[in-house]
């Protein structure tokens, strides 16, 4: 598993998930505050339209075209293709319906999510070529929606997940995510108890659903950033229910 600095840049102040690995094929990223609230359903919505219209085209990518879901923190894929172009990129109402996840094999459909505290997960398959993009946050951790997009790019594209590159984005780390005794229920493996309080690793829930879904781990790229320690990112915990959001996105050039 490889640790990326937040210093990795694909323009000003764009951080690239993969480092150099697919920068001919792919443009990826994942916004910090500094580019202002992405959502157009959280957080202040003024000015939304042109904050993602400024950081998309750093990538190269037109805000317009832009495939965004209704994120229920479920487990659903979507397989996103020319067609689905638009969705969500000007009006919230317009989002693919009841998704977590998106995956296609379509040059120049631009996928994304949105976060403040959840996990993003970038796939890249360089073979087909075929991308994924989910949002984990702890109940689509619990149903594995990693292996869930895996499983499906290797149903419709053929993709081997032992060739797949995986990036973990920003999200709210082992050191400040305190859960209840219940979650140490689902994932033992990756609570961990410091005096009275638990504590829930969930980029180590996803690692390990990646490696046994078969992406190596030497194929694993990890931001380490966490979005609720310090000012960089939109934290829910921190900010409130009212925070902003960042956004995830990766596209086949």
């Amino acid at each position: 598993m490889k640790s990326m600095s937040e210093a990795a840049l694909i323009g000003p102040r764009i951080r690239n998930p993969f480092g150099g690995i697919g920068a001919d094929a792919l443009a990826c990223g994942y916004s910090n505050r500094g580019f202002g609230n992405m959502s157009l359903c959280y957080g202040p919505t003024e000015g939304v339209l042109a904050d993602r219209r400024d950081f998309l085209a750093g990538l190269g990518i037109d805000f317009r075209d832009l495939v965004s879901a209704h994120q229920v923190h479920g487990s659903a894929v979507k397989y996103a293709t020319d067609a689905d172009k638009g969705s969500g990129a000007l009006v919230y109402g317009s989002s693919v319906p009841a998704t977590d996840g998106l995956i296609t094999d379509k040059k120049n459909v631009p996928l994304s999510i949105f976060t403040a505290d959840c996990l993003s997960i970038f796939l890249y398959d360089p073979k087909t070529p075929a991308v994924g993009l989910v949002h984990a946050g702890w109940r689509s951790s619990r149903a594995s929606i990693c292996g869930n997009a895996l499983r499906s790019m290797r149903e419709l594209f053929g993709t081997d997940p032992s060739c797949v590159y995986a990036a973990l984005g920003p999200a709210i780390r082992d050191c400040c995510y305190e859960v209840s005794a219940e979650l140490n229920g689902y994932f033992p493996q990756a609570v961990i108890s410091r005096g009275r309080s638990l504590y829930l690793d969930l980029a180590l829930v996803n690692r390990g659903q990646l490696a046994a879904s078969g992406v190596r781990d030497t194929n694993i790229f990890d931001s380490g950033g966490c979005t609720y320690c310090g000012d960089n990112f939109f934290s829910y915990r921190r900010q409130g229910a009212s925070c902003g959001r960042m956004m995830s996105v990766i596209m086949l050039k």
